[in-house]
């Protein structure tokens, strides 16, 4: 039987590179890294951020609003903190991994923003059409990020990039609509000296034909000329009669500047316009431009990092994708600007970066948010003055480790705690030690839990266990070693051995799953190029 064909962007490796077997780490706060209110749930973390998202995965799947990212763009120029060079097929499978642990984590009504340049815009629109769904495609921009053009380029000065725009479930999508600019505004005027204040005119036809909608096709008499107009054969008035009567007792006709026009306006009062639906054309004068994310920069850190986004271009994603108290999250943090953005805006955040100006840069950034001092940016737009606060965490050590026989044991690093916690990950159980019974480790649901030690599990310790579980409970043990006589002792109990309940199941021992490919596979030619 001929298999199914679908549509979908193929390339080499996918399918066997683009699916790695991740390893669920746990987080640990480094206190003396976080930053003002310690009851804060903004979070930064420093780590691989393809673990790092694995990680966060059980706690915060379908909970973060808007993600926002701008990876390694690939254009073959090495930038100081990304090298970017991959080849096509090397990005797409670095880069799908992430985007299906960022939909994972998007709440329904969700969305996620990827900033890209034309260099690999297009493989990823089809790529993320087959993740995200194409009806689930909501737009993309395109940013215009120079204000003058590259005299040094070959061919075209490259002067826009795109963001990607697409929702988790597009029918619970909700778009906020841009507060109005002296912009919008400046088309209202009063040249009649309405006591409405400022109006604009709109047209008064509609899109039907007179066929369709006989009722709309009427004359309407000029006052000022008393000739009788009707609208064009091909289209009809916006109004019936009765309402057309209507406006013009409320003085809501203008026939132009002379009132001799052939067709009458609508008159709309600045007072009743609404909020401006967002446009797909973001221009520098807009939302800011390289130059000024690098004058930004260059006021905050000595070296500046070298692909900043403006604060007033993630301020224009996050206000059409979020409202006050949302979840924001980026995987790419970068310098932190998407960071410092959401908590001036008063949206929760979540960050990850990898790199070491996650200390040099994101941490110092992020601490005169907290305190007020930094009033770059969008801070003076909303009136920021400070507040708030957020925890730094780092990515635990990989559980296993091969000893010098090459036998997989656990890391000793991990202390007992750790253990607990990861082994509780690890087993799909939420951490949360009871506070009475040492074995309740963790939960699944009410009735489930875990229990993680390194002693040697006797008969008596099970037994001493068993006596205060109540009859609907269940219990799974993993622990090193146990006695005989202890494994199906009592049927509502599991018992399991570490680490060979773990083999097999994930990458243990796997630290990096960056983008920063220094050498690439080399691919070799098929036959039929030779022929």
């Amino acid at each position: 039987m001929q298999k199914k064909q679908r549509l979908e962007l193929t390339w080499i490796g996918k399918g066997e590179k683009d699916n790695p077997k991740l390893e669920p780490r746990i987080l640990i706060e480094d206190s003396e890294k976080s930053y003002g209110d310690k009851n804060t749930e903004n979070i930064l973390i420093h780590g691989d951020n393809l673990l790092a998202l694995k990680a966060l995965e059980q706690d915060y799947a379908g909970k973060v609003k808007c993600i926002y990212i701008d990876p390694p763009y690939n254009t073959g120029n090495a930038f100081e903190h990304y090298d970017d060079g991959l080849e096509h097929s090397e990005w797409l499978n670095l880069i799908k991994p992430r985007l299906v642990l960022l939909r994972s984590l998007l709440s329904n009504d969700g969305s996620i923003w990827i900033s890209i340049d034309d260099q690999e815009c297009h493989y990823l629109k089809v790529l993320c059409d087959e993740l995200f769904g194409r009806n689930n495609f909501i737009t993309s921009i395109t940013w215009g990020k120079r204000v003058s053009p590259a005299n040094d380029a070959k061919f075209f000065s490259s002067d826009h990039d795109y963001i990607l725009v697409y929702a988790k479930n597009k029918d619970n999508w909700v778009i906020n609509r841009l507060e109005r600019s002296e912009s919008n505004n400046s088309y209202y005027k009063n040249p009649d000296s309405d006591h409405r204040g400022a109006w604009n005119s709109i047209t008064y036809t509609g899109n039907k034909t007179r066929l369709e909608r006989p009722n709309l096709y009427y004359g309407i008499v000029n006052p000022n000329t008393n000739i009788t107009v009707y609208p064009p054969e091909t289209l009809t008035w916006r109004y019936s009669e009765e309402t057309h009567l209507i406006n013009e007792q409320n003085n809501l006709i203008y026939w132009g500047k002379d009132g001799k026009s052939s067709i009458p306006r609508l008159k709309q009062f600045l007072s009743d316009a609404k909020r401006v639906v967002p446009r797909t054309i973001w221009t520098a004068d807009d939302v800011g431009s390289t130059q000024t994310s690098m004058t930004e920069q260059k006021k905050m850190f000595e070296a500046p990092f070298a692909t900043p986004k403006p604060e007033i271009l993630l301020e224009r994603v996050l206000t059409i994708g979020t409202k006050k108290g949302d979840l924001v999250l980026d995987s790419f943090l970068g310098s932190g600007t998407t960071a410092a953005v959401a908590h001036k805006m008063g949206r929760k955040w979540i960050g990850i970066e990898l790199g070491e100006h996650c200390h040099t840069h994101c941490i110092p950034r992020l601490q005169k948010v907290t305190d007020g001092t930094d009033q770059g940016g969008i801070s003076k737009a909303v009136n920021w003055q400070g507040g708030g606060g957020f925890k730094y965490y780092y990515l635990a050590p990989s559980l296993l480790k091969k000893d010098k026989f090459g036998n997989w044991v656990i890391e000793e690093q991990y202390n007992a705690d750790m253990l607990a916690a990861a082994m509780a990950k690890q087993e799909g159980f939420r951490y949360s030690p009871d506070s009475e019974l040492y074995w309740k480790q963790g939960f699944s649901n009410e009735f489930d839990f875990i229990y993680t030690t390194t002693q040697f599990l006797t008969v008596e310790m099970l037994d001493s266990i068993y006596s205060e579980m109540k009859s609907s409970e269940t219990l799974l043990i993993a622990c090193k070693s146990f006695q005989d006589g202890c494994n199906k002792r009592y049927p509502n109990i599991n018992i399991k051995k570490i680490p060979s309940m773990l083999l097999g199941r994930c990458e243990f021992g796997k630290e990096d799953y960056s983008l920063n490919i220094l050498s690439l596979p080399e691919v070799e030619d098929s036959a039929e190029d030779d022929e």
